[in-house]
Order: structure tokens, then sequence, then C-alpha cells
């Protein structure tokens, strides 16, 4: 139990499920880790995703900058399902987001979340229309 002297005041934000965590609200801190593998590298990404959560980390994020990212996101999942590490992926998208997640679909729902740098994503009434578009497409599969 936190002592007061030491308590963070939290601001109030909305509560979200990424796989089975619970982010935001009154749901506890978690611990988040990014990879530095290439994500194309299949092997070498599920053992370094398989050694953050077994160091605590409760989310992982991935890179997924270009096409051979996107389409080993199976494979990454399928192994470390095989292994029995059900951490949740975020995969961590700039530029093409919107292109990748609409040519591989699989990568697309196997991920639990997507973060999509807003930055990065058009301008004016564009922006954002592609991720509006894919999170609205992965909660109606």
């Amino acid at each position: 139990m936190a002592r007061a002297e030491f308590a963070i005041p939290r601001r109030s934000r909305v509560a979200v499920r990424i796989g089975a965590i619970t982010v935001g609200g009154d749901a506890p801190i978690v611990v988040q880790s990014m990879t530095n593998t290439d994500t194309a590298d299949i092997a070498a990404t599920a053992a370094q995703v398989a050694e953050l959560a077994q160091a605590g980390s409760e989310l992982v994020r991935i890179t997924v900058n270009n096409e051979e990212a996107a389409a080993a996101v199976p494979a990454i999942r399928e192994r470390l399902d095989a292994r029995g590490v059900s951490v949740p992926l975020i995969g961590d998208f700039h530029f093409n987001g919107h292109r990748l997640l609409s040519k591989y679909p699989a990568c697309a729902k196997l991920l639990d979340k997507y973060r999509i740098n807003p930055g990065n994503v058009g301008r004016g009434k564009k922006k954002g229309r592609a991720v509006r578009h894919h999170r609205r497409n992965r909660l109606s599969a």
C-alpha cells in the first residue's frame, strides 16, 4: 500500500481494455515495454516479447513499420501462444498504418491494440480517418 506522502495524483481517464489488461480509469498502473528487434525477424521478436513478459511487462509494443513486419505478426502471436505467453501485443504504426492494416487483415485481427502516432496520420479532415475505420472494423469483427 502506498504511503500518502508518496501518492501521485492521477488524472481522470476513460478505462480501456487491451487484451485482458485494463488501462486508465481507476485501474492500477501497468508496465508497458517495446521490443527493439526487427519485427520481421519472427524468432527474435517472439523471444524478446516473451522475455519482456517474463520480466514483468504487462503490455508489449512491436513496431509494424513495413509489409514484412505486418506479415510477421501472425507467426509471432503463434509462437507466443505456443510458449504460453499471453501478453497483449500493441502494434506501433507510423505513416503507413492504414495501408498495412488493410492489406494484412490477420495482423489487424491479432494485435490487441494499434498505436498510430496521430501526428503522422493526415491533416485536416483526413486526420484520424484510417484509425477510426480500423477501430470500427476491429470492434465489429
